[in-house]
């Protein structure tokens, strides 16, 4: 999808709140951020998606603080948490009617840690509706391709998400699927790295690679010619997050979303409101 209008005073917001984070006091640095920033928006070409541009807006932000990884306690802190439930939440899957729609619920509902979107969403608050608004039809006919292919390539989004991920990964592993997880190439926002994936242990159930880009979500152009292949001749691919979904919604075709509608932009683009649990393919 494009750039809107109303996206880039988000990434202000959401710069400054990392940069505030990650150089606390230090007004002249935020200063010089925003203003680099604010320059680039007059530049920018908004036929390009929200993650091109944040990407290229975060390179010229590392030149101002450094190879500062701002997000890096938030992520921590995610990580964290998650691994501290994550055997209560595993067994209330494990419980639920129908496991695998249960694992896919559990899996949206941790795209709400997102260091990008500010508000108050806590995927804790839903555990007890980790189903609700998955389109159940579109999910059994991509379970269905899932299990005739019998691979899945999942483009993995934030940490702590990735954690919970590991359960539908696990589950899908057990029935004989052999998944291949994606994760980004370096840090950018809270986005998962084969460092987060080997915290909370998706190394040790499935393949983890990486789409090599320093963006919030899997922008092609910019992935490296080895993960273009892979992804080109994946069977199944489950595309996890709103970066994602913003970075290849409008490109390719058949791929399958998973996320949290947490924006009006993405809201109006789909069709459900922020804060649907949204599971859904491009016609």
């Amino acid at each position: 999808m494009k750039t809107h209008l109303e996206c880039l005073p988000c990434f202000l917001n959401m710069t400054l709140r990392g940069v505030r984070t990650a150089c606390p006091g230090e007004v002249d640095i935020h200063e010089k951020v925003l203003k680099a920033w604010a320059k680039g928006f007059a530049e920018a070409d908004l036929t390009n998606s929200p993650p091109e541009l944040v990407g290229r807006f975060f390179r010229e932000t590392s030149s101002l603080i450094g190879g500062i990884d701002i997000f890096k306690d938030y992520k921590d802190e995610a990580n964290a948490r998650v691994l501290e439930l994550l055997p209560e939440v595993r067994e209330r899957v494990l419980q639920s009617d129908d496991v695998l729609l249960a694992a896919m619920g559990i899996s949206i509902l941790g795209n709400y840690m997102d260091s990008s979107v500010a508000g108050n969403f806590n995927w804790e608050d839903e555990l007890d509706q980790m189903e609700k608004g998955i389109d159940r039809e579109l999910y059994q006919e991509f379970l269905d391709k899932v299990f005739n292919s019998g691979k899945l390539m999942i483009l993995g989004d934030n940490a702590g998400e990735i954690g919970l991920d590991t359960i539908l990964v696990g589950l899908l592993k057990e029935k004989g699927v052999e998944v291949t997880y994606v994760v980004r190439g370096s840090h950018i926002l809270n986005d998962a790295t084969f460092e987060d994936a080997k915290l909370v242990g998706m190394m040790d159930i499935c393949e983890v690679i990486t789409s090599g880009v320093d963006t919030p979500g899997t922008v092609l152009p910019v992935c490296t010619d080895e993960f273009v292949k892979r992804f080109e001749k994946a069977g199944v691919i489950l595309s996890k997050g709103q970066g994602n979904f913003e970075a290849l919604w409008g490109s390719v075709p058949g791929v399958y979303y998973a996320f949290k509608v947490k924006c009006p932009v993405v809201a109006e683009i789909t069709g459900h409101p922020i804060r649907t649990s949204l599971f859904c393919k491009e016609n």
